[in-house]
């Protein structure tokens, strides 16, 4: 089995790099105006979300508003570390479950996403986030909420009507418009039995609480939830994480826990790559027959959410080798997302490899919609059946003949693929 592919070889297969250049002017929304499609996507985000919003607008032109949680909270990070906290709500009554649970968005359009998430508007009140154990009964009801397993009817009063900007962030799920808080109620809300156990352990830390929920069965989004709202930890140092930061927390947690033992175990006896479309996401999830290292490479192509006035595509990535990395991965919380994914895969085998992910954000990719997506798209992506191949040469081809932009620029980004192309390896001397 081969391992080794020279970079003329490289050259002479794959050829130079190529850019995709893709003129747009500044004002070209107001020449538009949602009818046109002059930045090239096949549908207006601004539209989506006009539309989605004003869908809901009239059912919570109050200052009352009643419905069944998810059940849902936001901690917010602006003024940390006094901070936002409350409930998310929407203006429905029943089982609201789906909409505050991402592993079960996958295959959903991002219309329909954006319609239910831009639905939940968020009451908040103002907390420190050390001294919230003793903020009053509305941080209660919040912390009941975070923990139950079950949608529960809420009757909120705002100090003014919801309004303010549709919150849209690739770090978290996108909510509605915000209030600030009078007061608040719920009813019959039903602890989860194993989360229950874990906030009233005052003694277990909330690493050991988090990994051992995760093992139990408990979903990723109601782990970062109950973390968020300071249930877990030594009672001393529990407090509130803003739901970003927690959103990350948990999946670097999990993702490191896995690896001390997938790091153990024997590598893969291929080279696998496993392919995945979804919101004009293309996915390609390298896995190589070597110990550890991981890296996460995304191309942002013009007109999408974080290249919107682009000229050309945006190749951004973080990376590590066996060892880790010390500092934040530049890519953002996908970066830990994805690696989690990647983790849960090698945990079921019983193996280790490297993984290489190739992303490819498409113009239809118009609105960003949460870290969920990277995390619950490479796990469905890791459920197909992988392509395999005896060479990192046979899955470059593949690569090149998956993904529109070329191997070359892939390889020029990627610096574990550089590494193993550099490093001697006994095998080359055999």
């Amino acid at each position: 089995m081969s391992y080794q592919v020279s970079d003329v070889a490289i050259k002479e297969l794959f050829g130079p790099i190529e850019r995709t250049d893709n003129s747009m002017v500044s004002n070209l929304c107001v020449l538009c105006k949602g009818s046109k499609n002059l930045c090239g996507k096949d549908r207006c985000s601004l539209m989506v979300k006009y539309y989605a919003r004003s869908r809901t607008k009239p059912l919570i032109d109050s200052l009352d508003l009643a419905g069944s949680s998810p059940p849902g909270v936001f901690v917010g990070r602006y003024g940390y570390p006094k901070v936002d906290v409350g409930p998310l709500v929407p203006p429905d009554f029943g089982d609201t479950a789906f909409m505050d649970t991402p592993e079960g968005w996958v295959g959903k359009p991002i219309e329909d996403i954006c319609d239910f998430r831009f639905r939940l508007v968020r009451g908040k009140f103002r907390v420190g986030v050390k001294d919230f154990q003793n903020a009053g009964k509305m941080m209660d009801l919040t912390r009941d909420l975070a923990l139950s397993v079950n949608s529960v009817d809420v009757e909120a009063n705002f100090n003014k009507k919801p309004s303010g900007k549709i919150v849209l962030d690739d770090e978290i799920q996108p909510f509605g418009p915000s209030a600030r808080l009078n007061n608040f109620d719920i009813t019959n809300p039903k602890y989860d039995h194993k989360v229950e156990k874990a906030f009233y352990d005052t003694d277990m830390k909330a690493v050991e609480a988090v990994t051992s929920l995760y093992k139990d069965g408990v979903l990723i989004s109601k782990l970062q939830k109950a973390f968020s709202i300071g249930a877990f930890g030594v009672e001393r140092n529990r407090r509130l994480v803003p739901t970003r930061w927690s959103i990350t927390a948990v999946d670097d947690t999990l993702g490191k826990d896995l690896l001390r033992s997938t790091k153990t175990f024997p590598p893969i006896g291929e080279w696998r790559i496993y392919d995945w479309d979804q919101l004009d996401n293309r996915w390609c999830v390298m896995l190589m027959p070597t110990s550890w290292r991981y890296e996460l490479i995304e191309a942002w192509y013009p007109n999408t959410a974080w290249n919107p006035m682009g000229k050309q595509i945006e190749v951004i990535s973080s990376h590590e080798l066996f060892d880790g990395r010390k500092d934040y991965a530049e890519i953002g919380g996908c970066y830990y997302a994805a690696r989690l994914a990647v983790n849960e895969l090698l945990m079921k085998e019983r193996r280790t490899a490297g993984a290489v992910i190739f992303r490819e954000a498409h113009p239809g990719y118009i609105m960003p919609v949460g870290v969920w997506n990277v995390r619950e798209n490479v796990r469905r992506a890791l459920l197909e059946q992988p392509s395999k191949f005896n060479s990192l040469n046979e899955a470059l081809v593949h690569l090149g003949n998956r993904m529109d932009i070329p191997v070359r620029r892939w390889l020029s980004t990627s610096e574990v693929l550089k590494d193993f192309l550099r490093q001697r390896r006994i095998d080359d001397y055999v």
